[in-house]
């Protein structure tokens, strides 16, 4: 870490959720801005502190294991670690997410600690990235993310936490079709276009299978096949976004900042004696 600090300033930090989805780990939201995270890392010579997955899940506390965490203390948590971290000396710092709801706490934490400390650290909604840099995006956007929830696994080295057989259940659904019936109905769709992703309004699910579906996963084979679909994918996200670049337009987010914004705004400040 000493050695890393002499030359780079740079670390990723994927905030995740443990909540019900279908057939997958509880911990598959985590695992995916994990995966994303470490890629972006491999291409950059950046550093990954992970394990950080109880987050504000959102509507799915009907499923039994989600864990659910305000918004305000996920935010006091996020600000006490980039506070650590800044003073450590990581001046650039990537927080990534995919997951639908985790803007409220992330983007929060983010623009308060500017304020705070007039460093810009950088939060990278994963969920608008992949629709911004997705060249051929798929007919059915459950596809990819599907695989890319097994594929992450593999990425972590942990593809036989995915498992096999799930039976079906009122928590999972492996028809498409009646899947998508079942979603949609709840009162809040009327709100939802109102404000970005979820939050025009608080609502929780009727039940964990209108969260989401999951492919049912019969073999091993199968399991390697959509793991490999979906690291590719990832893969695929990763290098279109290009990361060097965003990296380099933070730098200069930064230096403009210092250089430019904050002698304006201290004009405007009181003069101490």
């Amino acid at each position: 870490m000493e050695d890393y600090l002499e030359r780079n300033d740079l670390i990723y930090i994927p905030v995740g959720t443990i909540e019900t989805h279908g057939a997958l780990p509880l911990d598959c939201e985590t695992v995916l801005a994990e995966a994303f995270a470490l890629k972006m890392a491999e291409a950059t010579d950046g550093l990954v502190l992970h394990n950080l997955p109880y987050f504000y899940a959102g509507a799915t506390p009907v499923g039994r294991g989600t864990i659910q965490m305000s918004i305000a203390d996920g935010m006091a948590y996020l600000d006490k670690l980039a506070q650590s971290l800044l003073n450590q000396g990581f001046r650039r710092q990537v927080y990534v997410s995919l997951h639908g709801p985790a803007y409220l706490t992330v983007s929060s934490m983010v623009r308060d600690f500017f304020d705070k400390t007039k460093a810009p650290v950088l939060y990278m909604d994963m969920i608008t990235a992949i629709s911004n840099v997705q060249k051929n995006p798929p007919k059915n956007p459950f596809d990819k993310i599907n695989e890319m929830l097994v594929g992450c696994y593999s990425v972590m080295g942990r593809l036989e936490d995915v498992p096999l057989n799930v039976p079906e259940s009122e928590s999972v659904s492996y028809d498409l079709e009646e899947c998508m019936k079942k979603m949609g109905g709840h009162p809040s769709s009327k709100l939802s276009h109102l404000a970005y992703q979820s939050g025009s309004v608080g609502f929780y699910f009727d039940k964990p299978a209108d969260h989401a579906y999951t492919p049912l996963i019969r073999t091993e084979e199968e399991r390697e096949v959509l793991a490999e679909k979906g690291v590719e994918a990832i893969n695929e996200v990763v290098q279109s976004l290009d990361m060097p670049k965003i990296l380099e337009a933070l730098r200069e987010v930064d230096e403009f900042t210092q250089t430019n914004s904050l002698p304006k705004y201290g004009e405007w400040l009181p003069k101490t004696k």
